[in-house]
């Protein structure tokens, strides 16, 4: 069976990519999650209406070796099955001006994104190098591109994921795997919803947030056969607000 691990997939984003990766390419999903597991059965509930299948994948990203053995017993007991997408969509934010950020807000936005996204991928390469076959897909951001007053930490952590993109794309391209980042801009999200947006809306040139769902068509297109000559790319989707 082929499968997908969506982290952080209970809401936002990382929802939205699990429904459309069941639904487009009918793979069977592995929904990751920290600590909101109703959120999360939520997720699978929706996956089963339309169709598809999924199972629940609870684990803390920050923390290698929870991701390695939830993943190494989840290989033990279904040895058909094979994750050939991965998307390290887990991350927060700790939003504050930089001399009032602390270490403890540094460090968990760091490792939630950078060491999430190293612990994941360590975790099911090695299957897809013997495989040669296989898709990462990292959820970045604007942040991490242009750099937004407030979220030092932030873009410092999605500008190391693209930074990582990058390389890790020229290192295993020849094994059939590809690498890329999505970076997407304001997205209408509990993670933005307590900004303004009638005000934000204002800087964006489509005068408006985008929608998880339409993030989540451009990862599902990154995770299709169309998409097997794309790597080591990263991809804005913002509304014209950056380029």
């Amino acid at each position: 069976m082929k499968c997908a691990l969506v982290t952080g997939a209970s809401r936002g984003i990382g929802r939205a990519i699990a429904l459309q990766l069941s639904k487009d390419l009918g793979l069977h999903i592995l929904i990751n999650y920290t600590a909101n597991k109703a959120a999360a059965e939520e997720t699978l509930n929706m996956i089963q209406a339309q169709g598809g299948s999924g199972e629940l994948l609870h684990f803390d990203v920050r923390i290698n070796q929870d991701v390695k053995l939830a993943i190494d017993k989840w290989s033990e007991a279904n040895p058909d099955s094979n994750i050939e997408v991965l998307v390290n969509n887990a991350g927060i934010t700790r939003d504050n001006l930089f001399p009032w950020v602390t270490e403890d807000d540094w460090d968990a936005v760091i490792n939630t994104s950078v060491k999430g996204m190293y612990n994941c991928t360590q975790a099911v390469i090695q299957k897809m190098l013997r495989k040669r076959s296989g898709r990462i897909i990292n959820i970045a951001s604007l942040s991490g591109l242009k750099g937004v007053p407030g979220q030092t930490n932030y873009s410092a952590a999605k500008g190391a994921m693209i930074a990582s993109t990058k390389a890790l794309s020229q290192e295993i391209a020849k094994r059939n795997i590809t690498v890329n980042a999505i970076a997407p801009g304001f997205i209408e999200s509990d993670m933005t919803s307590d900004l303004d947006m009638n005000e934000l809306k204002k800087m964006v040139p489509a005068n408006r947030f985008g929608k998880a769902e339409e993030v989540a068509h451009l990862a599902s297109f990154l995770a299709s056969d169309k998409a097997a000559y794309i790597t080591g790319e990263v991809i804005n989707i913002n509304g014209g607000i950056y380029a």
